[in-house]
């Protein structure tokens, strides 16, 4: 398992499919602010979208953006009807019966899949919260995979089909992959997180190690020789590019499965504590309540009634 797979595993990363909109001419939509990251993919024609506090965007085909706290915008057909859109004022829309969202004049020939993202609240980090508050990725002359999952999307909104929901709530879960990806390719971030850490070949592929097998005692000893450099370079360059040392980042990833363990099992704190790695039902109990501020036993019942998400 690589390093990016591991991170959306471990916080349970999942697209959720919003609006398929089907626009033609004069159109605006407000979209108020989301739990999540919000997504939007133009297949054909073109939109406008102003995230609020932000300058306008103008998206043509195969273009992608990413809103990743989610904020509130703006979508509309032309510079003009972005100006009258608001949180008071939306232009009306129909629902066909396929679930395509009809808007504007004319016929349609603007198409845009939106999507939004969500990860588990027991995570002690978001996997999207090292990116900028607005993500914009370009399509045209990118023949890379972004562009042909965008392409693939567009023939399932032009032309929809049975089992056009399914295979679009799948490519809504490829598409961030793949914008991830691409982001990563042409970014320069340099801060320390988690995602940015992903540029770096040794600290990625120890991330992997520990993804892989998060209960095994791991030193930094181990992940140095199955990274192929010194124990003092991983030092070195683990809390360069992650914020934090091979062992906190150990520990959290632990304690991250613990959480979840807690919340969605009823095996018992002696199962739990030995599957993530820890001795004793003692230690992992210290460990877990200076982490989330709750003893795990406290932890698994207000999770279960809603009342508890990272730290109680």
């Amino acid at each position: 398992m690589d390093a990016l797979t591991g991170l959306i595993d471990a916080q349970a990363v999942r697209g959720v499919l919003g609006a398929r909109i089907a626009a033609g001419d004069d159109w605006g939509w407000w979209s108020a602010e989301a739990t999540g990251a919000a997504f939007h993919a133009v297949t054909s024609g073109s939109v406008w979208i102003a995230p609020k506090g932000s300058e306008p965007l103008h998206l043509l085909p195969g273009d992608v953006l990413l809103l990743p706290g989610g904020r509130a915008h703006a979508l509309a057909s032309d510079p003009d009807a972005l100006a009258r859109t608001s949180p008071e004022r939306s232009d009306g829309y129909t629902v066909a019966g396929d679930g395509t969202v009809r808007m504007g004049a004319g016929p349609a020939h603007t198409y845009i899949l939106c999507a939004h993202y969500t990860h588990d609240p027991t995570a002690s980090a978001s996997l999207l919260a090292a990116l900028p508050e607005t993500v914009l990725l370009r399509g045209r002359g990118d023949g890379g995979a972004l562009a042909e999952t965008v392409r693939l999307v567009g023939r399932e909104l032009t032309s929809p089909r049975p089992g056009s929901q399914i295979v679009l709530a799948r490519l809504v879960d490829v598409l961030l992959v793949q914008a991830l990806r691409n982001w990563l390719e042409q970014d320069v971030d340099s801060s320390a997180s988690p995602l940015n850490a992903l540029r770096d070949p040794v600290v990625s592929a120890a991330m992997a190690m520990i993804g892989a097998d998060p209960g095994r005692a791991w030193t930094t000893t181990e992940l140095a020789r199955g990274t192929a450099v010194s124990r003092a370079t991983l030092a070195r360059r683990f809390p360069a590019v992650l914020g934090e040392t091979p062992a906190a980042y150990l520990t959290r990833r632990r304690l991250d499965l613990a959480a979840r363990r807690l919340r969605d099992t009823d095996d018992t704190l002696e199962q739990i504590a030995q599957d993530v790695g820890y001795t004793s039902v003692y230690a992992f109990s210290r460990a877990f309540s200076r982490a989330r501020g709750v003893p795990p036993g406290r932890f698994r019942a207000m999770s279960r009634v809603g009342a508890v998400g990272v730290g109680g």
